[in-house]
């Protein structure tokens, strides 16, 4: 009779430990949230050390762009100008967004800081000095608009809510087709194609060539600071 206790006994006390070590009490690994930490071939996140901030951007007159008309804008760096057709019939409220930016001049002075060869580049929310800018509330993810992630298209960044964009675009140097849309769930959602470069995509590669290191959490970051000296509407 004491032995059967003994071995029931034993057997709770294992039963017990067990159940102790598979109760969840460690914290599973978190996916991660700092934008942008996300390597080739996955998609660009918005960079950010901090939830952005919800200041708004001064928009001289609204957009008012037509539809069926293709808005071009200039993007001057410091390496040479890059040229970019809008896509308001496909992408209306991502190009009412960016176009917004534009006309506020928030991207003047700002960088692109990731640069990923054969992936992307992306800028559109840091000064040279990678301090975050304050941006308008984020927009909806029109991704769904049946235009690919090919070489030359421009695509709003964002974090892996698929409906948190802001300001942070990038552009595409290849065909990069695990980007698309493909459904409604937040994995199949996609990147939202608005645009794509009409004139200086050679400017595109050589900024894709720079040399680039490593600034705190951020990876990628041109060593010499490529410059968006101006974006405006032709």
């Amino acid at each position: 009779m004491r032995s059967t206790r003994f071995v029931w006994l034993a057997a709770s006390l294992v039963l017990v430990v067990l159940a102790a070590g598979c109760g969840g009490g460690g914290d599973a690994p978190a996916e991660q949230e700092t934008e942008g930490a996300v390597p080739p071939p996955e998609a660009p996140e918005e960079e950010s050390a901090e939830e952005a901030g919800t200041e708004s951007v001064e928009d001289e007159g609204g957009t008012d762009i037509p539809m069926g008309s293709s808005p071009v804008v200039e993007m001057r760096t410091n390496v040479g100008t890059i040229a970019i057709e809008l896509y308001p019939d496909k992408a209306p409220g991502t190009v009412d967004n960016f176009v917004s930016y534009v006309r506020g001049g928030f991207y003047d002075g700002t960088i692109f800081h990731r640069v990923v060869p054969g992936f992307v580049i992306q800028g559109g929310g840091f000064t040279a000095d990678m301090l975050k800018k304050d941006t308008e509330p984020p927009i909806e993810n029109e991704a769904d608009n049946g235009v690919r992630n090919l070489r030359g298209t421009i695509c709003m960044a964002r974090t892996n809510d698929p409906h948190s964009a802001t300001s942070q675009f990038f552009i595409n140097l290849k065909d990069n087709p695990p980007l698309d849309f493909r459904d409604r769930s937040m994995q199949g959602w996609g990147y939202a194609v608005f645009g794509n470069v009409i004139e200086g995509l050679d400017i595109v590669d050589l900024i894709a060539g720079t040399p680039t290191t490593s600034r705190d959490q951020y990876q990628g970051v041109p060593v010499d600071a490529i410059v968006i000296e101006s974006a405006q509407l032709r």
